[in-house]
């Protein structure tokens, strides 16, 4: 990519960005109705989405991750951008070939029988190809596309750009989205996904994790061939986990497969260690003897000890309704903001979690979610990367099941495969039913006259600290459109003071500018310090 293409990309991608910018502002500033708003933020997707396809690489592959992220975003700006698939064309040959050379060097002819030049699959970061090795193996080669190191440093400036806009200037819907944060998880997501050496490594950790897991397949990497660009492994053939009837003529039992999904993820999920974080059906695959083959490792996330350790907690306080806990256990994952009360999260929770399980089988389950994300926005919590991966991991192993056995039940699938995963952990894995022991009417007994006797002052406090953060912050947020407006009045003075040859007009537009431009950057920093004092001050 050459250096003209490079500005024509940043050009393209930062004036879509600060027309979005200022649409928000004056939709705020003329506070348009949520109809308004609705429309907008599909006209928003719909514009990102475009040029997405447009300029392809990278870009398409941060569309994919943001659109899990409907607890931070618009659900009209999500319906826009959920279905953006890698719809790149593959690279010319020659490129490809001159890749391989340099990677391999004298290897390349004397380990090679042959290389297919027809891309076997093409994405916006790598391509795949077959090809057979000189004692007649057939092998999957994976190579990322020329120049996609570059074009990746090119829009990870350009999104620098953008989150710092965003940070400082723009106010989301959501007064709470901690942007650098989201950067810095969306960088680290993608650069893990661009090093084939990481990938290399965490096929050899799921080969070593599931080796004595007879019904599961991962296919062998070979070390010697694969580098930091290019991965070789072992070519696997199987039928996708969702062609129902080509399992029927292998003659595999629908149900089993799906709880030997639910045995192959619920350790993924719940203990520490990686687990695949993109399952969809072409990733899972069925053998003829009926083995789930695990494909593309790009994608992954990582559960500490740590991170596991305060999950199991949080479901064992979900179970024994131990809401105090509950909200400390998302403390320590990093589901809270600093401006979160953990006061006013308690009684949501316990609002969430009236349902009884059994209820699940009448629930409309997309509405549910749909609620849940509403509830989100609307409170200090953002959802750490990994989580969300864990959640599209579940959501697309439950897709899955749904559609290998529709007429069962999920609960009723994985019941055992739960409580067989219990017996293992031993006296931790038995505590989730001391915890739903706990959670019956006998025992909750005295926990619930405390709770009833303290209620009247807690909710009174709660009420309290709520009203005035909330009023606190709209004057914080009232004072920064004040001043960006004024900045914009300043800079149209300075264009038309320039445009008339006025001295005098364009000197007091500048100095308007910069008493404006300064007062937002003082007010943004002590809106930033009194949240943190806020919620230093809730912890004492």
């Amino acid at each position: 990519m050459n250096r003209k293409n490079k500005l024509l990309r940043m050009y393209k991608v930062l004036s879509m960005a600060f027309m979005i910018f200022l649409q928000i502002y004056w939709y705020k500033v003329r506070r348009k109705s949520e109809a308004d708003w609705e429309k907008l933020w599909g006209q928003i997707g719909e514009r990102f989405r475009k040029t997405l396809f447009e300029l392809e690489g990278l870009l398409i592959k941060i569309g994919q991750i943001l659109s899990t992220r409907a607890d931070l975003l618009p659900a009209a700006f999500i319906r826009q951008i959920e279905d953006l698939t890698d719809k790149v064309p593959p690279s010319d040959w020659s490129q490809i070939h001159e890749i391989f050379q340099r990677e391999w060097g004298d290897s390349y002819q004397q380990n090679f029988l042959s290389i297919e030049k027809k891309a076997v699959a093409s994405a916006s970061i790598g391509e795949v190809y077959k090809g057979v090795l000189k004692d007649g193996s057939e092998v999957a080669i994976k190579v990322k596309r020329p120049q996609i190191n570059s074009i990746v440093q090119t829009d990870f400036r350009i999104l620098k750009i953008i989150v710092w806009f965003a940070d400082h200037l723009v106010p989301m819907p959501k007064g709470f989205i901690n942007f650098r944060v989201l950067y810095n998880e969306l960088k680290q997501v993608i650069e893990r996904e661009l090093d084939y050496k990481k990938e290399h490594d965490t096929i050899l950790y799921f080969k070593d994790r599931f080796k004595t897991i007879d019904f599961v397949k991962i296919p062998s990497v070979i070390s010697e061939h694969s580098t930091a660009n290019v991965l070789v492994m072992e070519w696997v053939e199987g039928v996708r986990v969702t062609e129902l009837e080509a399992i029927d003529r292998l003659g595999v039992n629908r149900q089993e497969l799906a709880q030997r999904l639910l045995k192959t993820f619920i350790p993924q999920w719940l203990e520490p260690g990686m687990f695949h974080a993109d399952p969809h059906s072409g990733n899972l695959l069925v053998s003829k003897e009926g083995k789930i083959i695990l494909l593309d490792f790009g994608m992954i996330g990582e559960i500490t000890k740590k991170d596991s350790t305060h999950f199991q907690a949080l479901i064992e306080s979900f179970l024994s309704k131990n809401y105090s806990k509950a909200v400390d256990c998302l403390i320590h994952l990093g589901f809270l903001l600093p401006e979160a009360d953990p006061g006013t999260i308690e009684p949501l929770l316990a609002e969430l979690i009236t349902f009884q399980p059994a209820q699940l089988k009448e629930m409309d389950l997309i509405a549910l979610k749909m609620e849940m994300n509403d509830m989100i926005k609307a409170l200090p919590i953002q959802v750490p990367t990994r989580f969300i991966f864990l959640g599209r991991s579940f959501v697309a192993i439950e897709g899955i099941i749904s559609h290998l056995a529709p007429d069962e039940n999920l609960l009723e699938i994985g019941k055992p495969v739960f409580m067989e995963w219990i017996k293992k952990q031993g006296n931790s894995g038995w505590s989730f039913i001391w915890n739903w022991l706990q959670s019956q009417p006998v025992f909750r007994l005295f926990h619930t006259v405390s709770e009833f006797l303290h209620a009247p002052q807690k909710f009174e406090r709660i009420k309290e600290i709520e009203q005035r953060r909330l009023f606190q912050f709209t004057i914080y947020e009232n004072y920064k459109k004040q001043l960006f407006l004024l900045t914009l009045f300043g800079l149209a003075g300075i264009g038309v003071g320039l445009h008339s040859a006025n001295p005098f007009i364009w000197q007091i537009s500048a100095g308007i500018t910069v008493i404006a431009i300064t007062s937002y950057l003082i007010c943004n920093h002590q809106l930033k310090k009194w949240l943190k004092f806020m919620h230093e001050k809730r912890r004492k």
